[in-house]
């Protein structure tokens, strides 16, 4: 097949796609405001189109992240949609804001006919309260305590959510990554790529100035980190 007939081909194949994506948002953004007007202002609704990366957000109803149109996913949802059509919905998870506010979530993952994963379905419910209620009540019944929710950062920018991943891994490791031996390097890069940072295109320059690499080095470390962790990867 002639390379000019392969693109017209491939181009016509997305637009298909981008009209079976723009009909599931269409049928979904009625629903956000519905969302949130039934559960009130301790609820946020959050619709993401994964096809904008770095500013995934196209629609909000309530208040509880801070987030707007035109803002990124959290890492959380980087990581899901890194995993592309094989993913899969991750309902009534807790997650700590840096703030000390407790969230309860879900994030609803919206597939075209196809079944191709195209965004997602947030609601974000702050249970700070209802928590320590149920600590009160805990206690008096000789309850033990439950385990703390790990803290997921909520942003405006999609720096400010590739600086809290990395800031994350830094924790894990005991000490900054721009001093990291060559031997810690493969496994940085593969938790990084784990968590999606690097399907966002700005993340390579923020990565590279943070580790205190070129770019191009960036890029071999990426490479290295999923040849070690998927062999049959040419």
């Amino acid at each position: 097949m002639p390379e000019a007939t392969k693109r017209r081909t491939a181009k016509r194949a997305s637009e298909v796609e981008d009209r079976a994506a723009d009909a599931v948002f269409a049928a979904v953004l009625p629903v956000v405001d519905g969302i949130a007007a039934t559960f009130g202002r301790k609820c946020e609704v959050v619709l993401h189109d994964y096809r904008k990366e770095d500013h995934s957000v196209i629609a909000v109803s309530g208040n509880v992240t801070g987030r707007e149109v035109g803002s990124p996913m959290s890492s959380i949802g980087l990581a899901l949609r890194r995993q592309g059509d094989a993913a899969e919905s991750d309902l009534n998870y807790v997650t700590r804001t840096p703030d000390g506010r407790v969230i309860k979530s879900s994030t609803i993952l919206l597939r075209t006919p196809d079944q191709h994963v195209v965004g997602a379905l947030c609601i974000n419910f702050e249970v700070t309260e209802l928590r320590a209620l149920g600590r009160l009540v805990g206690e008096l019944a000789g309850e033990l305590e439950t385990p703390d929710a790990p803290t997921t950062t909520f942003s405006k920018d999609i720096e400010s959510v590739i600086e809290t991943v990395i800031t994350e891994i830094e924790d894990e490791l005991g000490h900054p990554v721009s001093r990291l031996t060559i031997s810690e390097r493969t496994e940085v890069f593969r938790m990084l790529d784990e968590r999606g940072i690097f399907q966002v295109r700005r993340a390579i320059p923020l990565v590279a100035e943070r580790l205190g690499l070129s770019r191009a080095t960036v890029y071999n470390y990426i490479s290295r980190s999923r040849e070690e962790s998927d062999p049959q990867v040419p």
